[in-house]
């Protein structure tokens, strides 16, 4: 690997910072961090984190927005070869009980915004202690003063007790000389992420150094042609709980040494400024993203000529929207093609191939090995067809956190290889480009992200007055897919509407997994063996549409 001077996350990173140290490392409104201020922060953490009882494989929940301190604890859990289980901010009690539980995690960074939902869980998990900040915690004084003066920064309540700690007093409070040696190994685990899962809980999936490095190596070259190696500038887009974010933002800081500009969350015009500002060469987004960039009536008031490289992935990307790019911006929009189980993409569109084929999801990575089958028999297909995708790499996931029957469905050995089904239909041509066709029909694509339909299913199935539900993806070319209920209530329940049932979603799901319709029913359709029939709801949906 090329680009790689280490063979573990940690040491990657301090490689980097020892080659780089004046270097700007992290842009976070206005401030600057060089490499060597983001390494000490990390050492002096990971003491802190260390002498509170974080150690070896301890899983850590990661409960942040993007910001310097979520990379920062990333790094510093990396040093102690600790876990970090990188959890969405948004999301509520529900989510982090059942998260926590799931991994035995102990201790959880935090947001003051979103702390009330781990305090109402600490009876019933095994967190013991919080870590909490916001988003200002390492501007300096006079912006924090300004920015809570003029109630431009969110804040929250903090609970006093010894359970609770600052972001900024455990950086202060650990002695690196305490630290003990690191002996990380590539094939332990490096980061843990959730994805959506059949039975309705999200899975744990458990992600290498190695598999990691070897991920992030291709991120890399995948734009080399036009940004050569250490030459950009990164603006991070994606959340770093999504696995995108991921190789977005550790690419510059383990492997190409460039800054990377972090903003807590995406507003347009704050991004278009930042890409201005800071001559932005490369940026990684979902399709959606895009989309809404066109779309936006003050894109042509700012100068977005500095972008290089322009990748998409997490959905499939409209050929619409690749052609209004390219006619707007003169480059190609880089599509690759991937999952949180194969670390990513498993296919990347590389500069040094020009404009990708039109539909083209990106050339399989080398050192990537795939097989097309048929998804009932898992007997190859002939070459030239379409089939269900299997991937396997370097250091592979063979496995998900604690959940043994998802596993047996998911992951299968050939010829003595754990090989991932990826159960999406594709094909790849005799130069290895990959082309989608057909996804996995219980998986709704909204806004990049992958929702379980099982998991909306299950909580509207927990509501008192629901006997049933089904749901479904409906195509839209905005955002993919949005999300429909199909409901049934007990026959004794009157007067329960969608407007509640939306609301008892809200409570329990992340923002993006909650229906956008219901619809309520007296029955649903179902199997001779009793099983739910989403394909016909489905495809109800499309002749609606057709018609």
């Amino acid at each position: 690997m090329a680009g790689l001077l280490a063979d573990t996350t940690y040491k990657s990173f301090e490689e980097v910072a020892k080659r780089f140290p004046d270097k700007t490392a992290l842009i976070f409104l206005g401030e600057k961090y060089t490499f060597s201020e983001l390494h000490s922060m990390v050492v002096r953490l990971a003491a802190g984190l260390y002498e509170s009882g974080v150690g070896k494989g301890e899983r850590v929940i990661v409960y942040l927005y993007n910001l310097p301190q979520t990379i920062i604890a990333w790094l510093a859990l990396q040093r102690l070869e600790a876990v970090p289980v990188m959890v969405a901010p948004v999301y509520t009690a529900y989510d982090i009980r059942y998260m926590a539980n799931d991994v035995g995690a102990e201790v959880i960074f935090c947001m003051d915004t979103n702390l009330s939902y781990v305090v109402d869980v600490l009876n019933e998990s095994p967190i013991r202690k919080i870590i909490f900040t916001n988003m200002v915690d390492l501007l300096p004084v006079w912006k924090r003063y300004f920015g809570k003066g003029f109630g431009r920064i969110p804040m929250g309540k903090i609970p006093k007790g010894k359970d609770f700690i600052s972001f900024r007093e455990l950086l202060k409070k650990g002695s690196t000389a305490s630290l003990p040696p690191f002996r990380g190994k590539p094939e332990e685990t490096a980061v843990m992420l959730y994805t959506g899962g059949t039975t309705g809980f999200p899975k744990g999936v458990p992600l290498s150094a190695g598999l990691f490095l070897y991920r992030i190596d291709e991120w890399a070259k995948a734009a080399e042609a036009v940004v050569p190696l250490g030459e950009g500038i990164s603006l991070l887009s994606a959340p770093l709980y999504h696995v995108i974010g991921q190789m977005d933002g550790m690419t510059p800081l383990l492997i190409t040494g460039e800054p990377l500009i972090v903003m807590p969350r995406v507003v347009l015009d704050a991004m278009f400024n930042h890409i201005q500002r800071y001559k932005v060469t490369r940026m990684f987004a979902v399709p959606a993203m895009y989309r809404m960039i066109l779309e936006h009536d003050r894109i042509d008031y700012y100068d977005l000529s500095s972008l290089k490289y322009c990748g998409t992935g997490g959905d499939v990307l409209p050929t619409e929207v690749a052609n209004r790019w390219y006619k707007k911006f003169d480059i190609p929009l880089y599509q690759g093609y991937g999952a949180t189980e194969l670390c990513a993409a498993i296919s990347l569109s590389y500069a040094r191939d020009g404009i990708p084929p039109e539909g083209a999801a990106g050339k399989i990575s080398p050192g990537s090995k795939f097989r097309l089958v048929d998804p009932d028999t898992l007997e190859p297909v002939p070459a030239g067809e379409p089939g269900e995708l299997l991937a396997t790499s370097p250091y592979a996931v063979n496995a998900y956190w604690n959940k043994p029957e998802e596993t047996e469905k998911c992951f299968i050995n050939v010829d003595g290889e754990i090989w991932y089904r990826t159960k999406d239909v594709v094909e790849i041509d005799q130069n290895n480009w990959l082309y989608f066709r057909d996804r996995s029909v219980d998986l709704i694509k909204h806004k990049g992200y992958r929702i379980a339909a099982a998991e909306v299913e299950r909580v509207l199935q927990e509501h008192p007055a629901v006997i049933a539900a089904s749901v479904v993806g409906i195509a839209d070319e905005k955002v993919g897919e949005r999300i429909k209920a199909f409901v049934v209530l007990k026959e004794d329940i009157k007067g329960i509407s969608g407007f509640e049932l939306t609301k008892w979603c809200k409570e329990r799901l992340a923002p993006y997994k909650v229906p956008q319709y219901i619809e309520f029913r007296d029955m649903l359709p179902k199997s001779k063996v009793g099983k739910f029939l989403r394909r016909e709801l489905r495809e109800e949906e499309r002749r609606k549409v057709s018609e």
